[in-house]
């Protein structure tokens, strides 16, 4: 990528990719995102880079289908650009059978897969033609990872723990999951966004609806996700770092700061 170049990201989507290919000098076009994920025709065709989040899009939730996927791929290797598949958290997934990774889909070399097992130990899957600029520029930036901790990784798989640890974590993230959408779906000043995987909700703001700041309770703003205007209004609720019994306050106390929602209008005689 050079100074000037166009890449694309969601919208709303994950500031800190913004904010990285920006300093990086390139135009940052964002890309609206529906219940199908990004909106393959609105992709500028000067992109050189997509960056999406397929598994578990970020913030609002729901994964890409297989339709768009393709649509996506088939773009990709169009325009001879290069799609970045960030598959965070992904292996939180407490209803149906995920799809498969866009980077398991690609067929011309034009994915690479990131991942991470936490949030200073992450790995790529990328195509052969790169592996000499991705060597390059990690001699560059840091020479190696921490390979203490890369072999303490390798034996916690190699043993079969992390597979355990997952199964234990999801089966507790899936209570709070529970949780938290049950309270969402009960509350007509909320418009919940799908989702049956990751550490976090988020919901719509019905219309007329309006939240103030609560001290006790920490919650992102939908706004804070979106890079372009228009801004939308909602909620990312975030439940991987609170006690699953300390939930139902902090969602009582949540609705207490929200307006209730305008009475509609009168029709016209």
């Amino acid at each position: 990528m050079e100074p000037g170049d166009t890449v694309a990201v969601e919208e709303p989507g994950y500031p800190p990719a913004r904010l990285l290919f920006r300093s990086l000098g390139a135009r940052v076009a964002g890309v609206p995102v529906d219940a199908e994920g990004i909106d393959v025709r609105a992709i500028p065709g000067s992109a050189r880079i997509v960056y999406v989040t397929p598994s578990h899009q970020f913030p609002l939730g729901t994964p890409m289908s297989l339709t768009r996927r393709a649509a996506l791929l088939a773009w990709a290797e169009r325009r001879r650009a290069v799609v970045i598949e960030d598959d965070y958290d992904s292996e939180f997934r407490f209803g149906e059978r995920p799809l498969e990774p866009l980077q398991s889909l690609d067929r011309a070399g034009r994915v690479v897969y990131v991942g991470s097992f936490s949030k200073r130990l992450g790995f790529l899957v990328a195509p052969a033609s790169l592996g000499p600029a991705l060597r390059a520029a990690r001699r560059l930036s840091d020479w190696h990872g921490e390979v203490p901790t890369q072999a303490a990784l390798a034996r916690f798989i190699d043993e079969g723990l992390l597979a355990r640890h997952i199964r234990k974590a999801t089966r507790e993230y899936a209570a709070r999951h529970a949780l938290v959408a049950e309270a969402l779906a009960a509350d007509e000043r909320l418009l919940p966004v799908p989702s049956t995987a990751g550490l976090h909700l988020c919901a719509r703001l019905a219309p007329g609806v309006s939240v103030r700041p609560a001290p006790e309770v920490a919650v992102e703003r939908l706004e804070a996700y979106c890079g372009y205007a228009p801004a939308q209004a909602g909620l990312v609720l975030g439940y991987g770092a609170i006690a699953k019994d300390a939930i139902p306050e902090g969602l009582r106390l949540l609705r207490s700061r929200m307006s209730a929602a305008p009475e509609p209008a009168s029709p016209l005689p």
